[in-house]
């Protein structure tokens, strides 16, 4: 990891992707769930600002390289989650 700057810039380039293709799909997918759209969306949003929270205030009691790498590898499985979803 180079840096916490760094680590929010793919945070948050990932969240618009993800926002992106989220409204893409609503908008030319053969299934049209307003309600559906609109949670996924949230659950975009509510994903990235919790981790930008959580790179900006890590752990006091974890070292800073095991906290980071856990948080990477919890975005990584959460983002998975939510591009099933969009796909789904």
């Amino acid at each position: 990891m180079a840096n916490k700057r760094t680590l929010k810039k793919n945070i948050h380039v990932i969240a618009d992707s993800l926002f992106a293709n989220c409204i893409a799909v609503s908008l030319y997918g053969n299934d049209h769930h307003p309600d559906n759209t609109d949670a996924l969306l949230r659950a975009v949003v509510k994903l990235e600002d919790n981790y930008i929270r959580r790179v900006s205030h890590p752990e006091p009691k974890m070292k800073a390289c095991e906290y980071f790498k856990d948080l990477i590898e919890k975005f990584n499985a959460d983002a998975s989650d939510l591009i099933d979803q969009i796909n789904g």
